[in-house]
């Protein structure tokens, strides 16, 4: 690597897109111990203290964190320091900033972003719905790392799922399994939420199908999505009888009293069982990107129904069995899939059988039940850590092993090896550009309204994507010169330079 104030540091290897990456790309030669202060304005220049806006009076060891590996003695004075940059997820309470203790080491975390300069601020973590290229905290500096938290919808920020956006942060947390802190199974609370009691017998849903309660079951009120879900139900409907509850495709209303939305989001008895009377539960996710699975696929196999599923591309892989849920991508129509669903509808034992795994001896899915074993966060437990605590520590240990790897290497060169540099790629989130929910693109008319919006999305993300790229190489410390560098690169890709 080659050092200098203002110089770019590369790491030489091509992305997705074939741009040249960086890590750590642009840095000042701040001394080792503080920085220039008298280029901070008056007000701000205490902040850069470690006894100001980080005085020990303000921190709290949190012991529950600490691993049996951690003998870290050193002072608060003395702790790498991790910023949230996102203050609304700050995982404390209360204040500010903390004391953490993690399986190997130590760190000061805070959501403070008077410290985003201070030399001893190691990484900036950062939350993937509310990262938005024109407000990234530049320029950025050679001794930080950044990390992303993201567990949302991929529909949240398609800036993501790009290449050049992907490659800015050394440490994940996403839903993709690729990720260094997988969620994976973060709407899955365990294996017991699996193997509950079916809420409603398949005698009792038999009698209510006599009464004409339909087979199938929707109900969705967020209708303007990039998975089109809606256009596929609409043909679906075609072909088997389908309740829908929801704002979109509504067809029946909900009873009074399940009217309110809590009812819905917080798992509420009565709710759950209204539901649960459905053979058929259709799970369809708002935007698709592999292993990204919500409430929507677990419930119903909670409750003891079948979901009819679309969203993830390898949920098959997490399936206790291979007859738990009906996978949508693997019927070649919605009449097919219609047919199919009439097949169990009218067949007792076959439709028994996607239930079986209620039986733990039917659960033959090792990777599940080794990810519900081994993950180190809990879901409502509160014998471990959530996931953004833990996913912090995971930061934390890794940072201090990079500046302890740094640190060996600066004292002696010949005998230690630099620290690699860290960066993530596509498989760490790399979702697809949305397509339509039934049919082909080209067949759609101009004034579709979801091609008008969720393709031009996915697109004007790549460009936000290169243009902070574009900021962070030109070592540009203003981030509302973005689209001045998108319009740049516009240019040249039209004059056939870029």
């Amino acid at each position: 690597m080659m050092a200098g104030r203002g110089r770019l540091v590369p790491c030489m290897c091509l992305g997705l897109f074939g741009v040249l990456c960086w890590v750590w790309v642009s840095f000042a030669s701040f001394p080792d111990e503080q920085l220039p202060l008298e280029a901070l304005d008056a007000v701000d220049r205490a902040a850069f203290q470690p006894q100001s806006a980080l005085s020990e009076v303000h921190f709290a060891s949190i012991s529950s964190y600490a691993g049996p590996g951690n003998t870290d003695r050193r002072s608060n004075k003395e702790l790498p320091i991790l910023l949230w940059w996102s203050g609304g997820l700050f995982p404390h309470f209360p204040g500010d900033t903390e004391r953490i203790d993690c399986g190997t080491s130590s760190c000061l975390v805070t959501s403070n972003r008077k410290v985003q300069l201070y030399k001893r601020t190691a990484s900036i973590i950062f939350y993937g719905t509310d990262f938005r290229p024109y407000e990234a905290p530049l320029p950025r500096l050679r001794h930080q790392t950044w990390a992303l938290f993201h567990e949302e919808s991929p529909m949240n920020n398609y800036f993501l799922s790009h290449g050049p956006g992907i490659r800015l942060f050394n440490y994940t947390a996403t839903f993709r399994r690729e990720s260094d802190y997988p969620l994976t199974l973060q709407w899955l609370p365990s294996l017991d939420y699996l193997l509950a009691p079916v809420t409603v017998s398949l005698d009792e849903k038999n009698r209510l199908r006599k009464e004409g309660l339909a087979p199938v079951l929707y109900m969705q009120s967020h209708c303007d999505v990039p998975s089109d879900r809606n256009r596929y139900v609409q043909e679906l409907m075609k072909y088997i009888q389908v309740d829908s509850y929801g704002k979109c495709l509504n067809n029946k209303p909900l009873p009074e009293h399940l009217q309110d939305t809590s009812t819905a989001t917080g798992e509420d008895r009565s709710f759950m069982t209204f539901v649960s009377r459905y053979k058929f539960h259709l799970a369809l996710e708002n935007g698709l990107c592999p292993d990204y699975m919500t409430e929507k696929l677990w419930r119903p196999l909670h409750q003891g129904c079948v979901p009819v599923y679309k969203g993830s591309s390898v949920v098959a892989d997490w399936m206790p069995n291979d007859h738990s849920a009906i996978i949508i991508n693997n019927f070649p129509s919605p009449k097919a899939l219609a047919d199919f669903l009439k097949h169990l509808d009218e067949n007792d034992d076959e439709y028994a059988k996607y239930i079986e795994f209620k039986n733990f001896k039917s659960i033959t899915n090792a990777r599940l039940l080794e990810a519900l074993e081994t993950r180190e966060w809990g879901v409502n437990d509160m014998s471990k850590p959530n996931y953004l605590n833990g996913f912090e520590c995971h930061v934390c240990d890794q940072e201090n092993a990079r500046l302890a790897a740094e640190r060996a290497y600066k004292r002696a060169p010949t005998k230690n090896k630099p620290p690699q540099p860290k960066m993530a790629n596509n498989s760490h989130m790399g979702c697809p550009l949305p397509r339509p929910g039934y049919g082909d693109v080209k067949d759609l008319p101009a004034d579709d309204e979801w091609l008008q919006i969720w393709p031009q999305d996915y697109w004007q993300s790549l460009d936000q994507a290169e243009g902070l790229e574009s900021l962070i190489r030109h070592n540009e410390s203003d981030p509302s010169l973005l689209w001045k560098h998108i319009q740049s690169i516009a240019v040249s890709r039209a004059r056939g330079k870029h």
